[in-house]
């Protein structure tokens, strides 16, 4: 070997070495950071020597694929267990306190109360109080869902402007790559960039994609839809301003294709407005028809009868009253328009011996017409009512055929398991996502022992280097020394 090949050789190795060393600083400087991918530095031999020839990126899509999976799972579920969070809190309160259940085992109470001592007038103003609590609780219920539907609506909405910020970015990211794959450039940045945008992206909705010729990227939502292709396909979507009981929310549209909302407390939806939508349109919906169906039938319960006549409202009426609603039919929004019946309602100059006695539509329902002050057949009636079965729309989600106390229990019962099980659903679905997120980066991530170890190699290359610049400058010297 020649002292030139050899002086180009020391060269070679130091220009290489130094091309190694700033890698392997950047991997060491990009360790916490989670989007950041290993770098690599290639080797090629050359005549002589060997040069760096490329930065390559550390991948591994299977792995990266399952993630996106497994994030678009974890945030889907989270978001319908945030949500039953907060119902439960704004519809039921702390520890069920404003559930209906929670005012009707009161109202019983009162009930029962006034019926041992019908002659106490003040027993009677008790129990119509606790009879407007029960009214109290399903209106504002109501008025929580419905208000809670429209807030749905515009996190929905403000979740579609991230997501369409996202793909913009997404957009510049990937012209980035495949114009500077298309010349050889290192895109190995672009790339880290974009898969930190597609881990937003399946958050919001679950993706799968695929890579054509110069690492141009398409995305496509789990059900097939097309939602990048060079560039972003349209999301649509229109938020109410208002919501009444029974009226359906707007549908999302991605390159006009609906998405489905998720279903089940341990939900299949996959991505955050999948949870959403699962929230305002199934959970919300289903409460409220639970409400309503308790308000029918309270209006039912003390319906007031007489020989030959219909049957009235009674101590509850609704929009509809006087008249009855049908039995195990719902009614939208009769939670929110029952209410207590004005000639039973001392706060409006009503008269509390008609609960005990009848009559709240006129002298044919009485049922006490000589005012007998010890009666109390009627109201021990009434506490009757509220523990026979009677029949209940199928939408209310559970039970259908039971008495009035245990279907508002039953609702109580709906829902915190369904919480229950939303939570256990979380707790593992976050699990999976920090098991895979662990899994790919201990793939494509950065050890820092490994780095310092690599780093320490090549201080021993960059000495062996200076070694043989040092021999070939002595032999140089030696050399010319000679011919002088």
């Amino acid at each position: 070997m020649s002292l030139t090949s050899a002086l180009s050789i020391a060269q070679s190795a130091l220009f290489n070495t130094s091309r190694q060393t700033s890698n392997v600083s950047r991997n060491v400087a990009e360790a916490q950071n989670p989007d950041y991918a290993r770098r690599t530095a290639m080797l090629s031999s050359t005549a002589p020597g060997a040069r760096v020839v490329e930065i390559q990126r550390a991948t591994n899509d299977l792995l990266f694929r399952r993630n996106l999976s497994s994030l678009a799972s974890f945030s889907g579920q989270s978001t319908l267990f945030e949500g039953l969070q907060r119902l439960a809190l704004d519809v039921n309160g702390s520890d069920n306190v404003n559930s209906p259940a929670t005012a009707l085992g009161q109202f019983q109470e009162a009930l029962q109360l006034y019926s041992a001592a019908p002659s106490n007038q003040n027993l009677g103003v008790a129990a119509i109080d606790a009879a407007r609590q029960v009214v109290r609780t399903l209106n504002e219920g109501s008025d929580t869902i419905q208000r809670y539907r429209v807030e749905t609506d515009l996190e929905i909405a403000t979740t579609i402007e991230d997501l369409n910020k996202l793909l913009t970015d997404f957009e510049q990211a990937n012209k980035t790559i495949v114009s500077g794959s298309a010349i050889g450039r290192d895109v190995n940045d672009a790339l880290d960039q974009r898969d930190a945008i597609l881990k937003k992206i399946s958050e919001i909705v679950p993706i799968s994609t695929f890579t054509r010729g110069n690492n141009d990227m398409v995305i496509n939502t789990a059900d097939g839809t097309t939602m990048f292709e060079t560039v972003p396909r349209k999301i649509s979507f229109t938020p109410s301003a208002g919501y009444a009981a029974g009226v359906a929310g707007n549908k999302i549209y991605i390159d006009g294709i609906a998405l489905r909302p998720g279903t089940g407390a341990n939900t299949d939806a996959a991505g955050k407005l999948a949870g959403l939508l699962q929230l305002r349109d199934n959970v919300a919906v289903t409460m409220q028809a639970q409400l309503d169906e308790v308000a029918r039938g309270l209006v039912t319960a003390f319906a007031e009868t007489a020989p030959g006549l219909a049957d009235r409202a009674g101590l509850f009426t609704w929009s509809g009253g006087p008249t009855i609603p049908a039995p195990g039919t719902l009614i939208n929004g009769l939670a929110r328009s029952i209410k207590i019946n004005p000639a039973a309602d001392p706060n409006v100059g009503g008269d509390v011996k008609l609960l005990r006695d009848g009559g709240i539509n006129g002298a044919a329902y009485s049922s006490n017409p000589s005012g007998n002050a010890s009666y109390s057949k009627l109201l021990i009636a009434y506490g009757d009512r509220i523990d026979q079965t009677m029949t209940f729309d199928p939408a209310t989600g559970i039970n259908t055929n039971s008495s009035l106390s245990t279907f508002t229990t039953n609702a109580v019962g709906w829902f915190e398991g369904t919480r229950k099980q939303a939570s256990e659903a979380t707790e593992t679905k976050q699990a999976l996502a920090v098991r895979t997120a662990d899994a790919l980066s201990n793939e494509t991530g950065v050890n820092v022992d490994i780095e310092m170890s690599l780093l320490l190699d090549l201080e021993h290359s960059y000495q062996a280097s200076a070694r043989l610049i040092k021999a070939v400058d002595e032999m140089l010297q030696a050399l010319l020394a000679a011919v002088r």
